[in-house]
């Protein structure tokens, strides 16, 4: 394959899962599928437009078992995987806490989940939609799940700041508020919806 084949493209979504899902299936529209990525690139090679369809999902909160589990699970599917950071932490041999986390995941290492905190999943595409969730209950409980450290770290920089008079932590707070509203307003959202299905 030749270098008009390939494409590496440096771009950062952080934790705005939708917005790196509509661009990665955008990309695949252009008629290129994801092979790689780093901490502040992707990399591609050239396939038929729309070829592939991409979802994105947050597992930082999951075991080293449960994700090994979990890929091997979409893989007999027929899906492919692969990693994608959230921070732009590098280091090599770093810790992380995360409280937030499942008990076999709230410390997080470089050599195991750490820049780890994202799954792109990769399916062919065959027409249907792609969605990994697909019932308003799995939705639901998923949102939660993003909420969760956003809502952490949120009251953390805002205690920060109030306690500690920190005043710089009450930006990075309302940072942090932004994600949380949103993830609160999905949950709001599909709640909505599962009253009206009751009807």
């Amino acid at each position: 394959m030749g270098d008009d084949d390939e494409e590496a493209l440096h771009s950062f979504f952080g934790g705005l899962l939708s917005l790196q899902e509509k661009w990665l299936n955008r990309m695949s529209s252009r008629g290129y599928r994801l092979v790689h990525t780093g901490i502040l690139f992707y990399e591609f090679d050239a396939c038929d437009a729309n070829r592939y369809l991409y979802c994105i999902e947050f597992i930082s909160n999951k075991s080293s078992s449960e994700i090994s589990e979990y890929i091997n699970f979409l893989n007999d599917l027929g899906y492919r995987t692969i990693y994608k950071n959230m921070n732009l932490d590098y280091c090599i041999g770093k810790f992380k806490w995360r409280p937030w986390a499942g008990k076999g995941n709230r410390i997080s290492a470089s050599w195991s989940t750490f820049n780890r905190e994202l799954l792109i999943v990769e399916k062919e595409n065959d027409g249907n939609p792609f969605e990994i969730y697909s019932t308003l209950a799995d939705k639901k409980s998923y949102y939660k799940t993003l909420k969760t450290p956003y809502m952490f770290l949120s009251s953390f920089f805002f205690l920060l700041g109030f306690f500690d008079r920190a005043w710089m932590a009450f930006p990075m707070g309302a940072v942090f508020l932004i994600p949380l509203l949103f993830y609160q307003y999905m949950i709001f959202k599909i709640s909505c919806e599962e009253r009206i299905k009751e009807y």
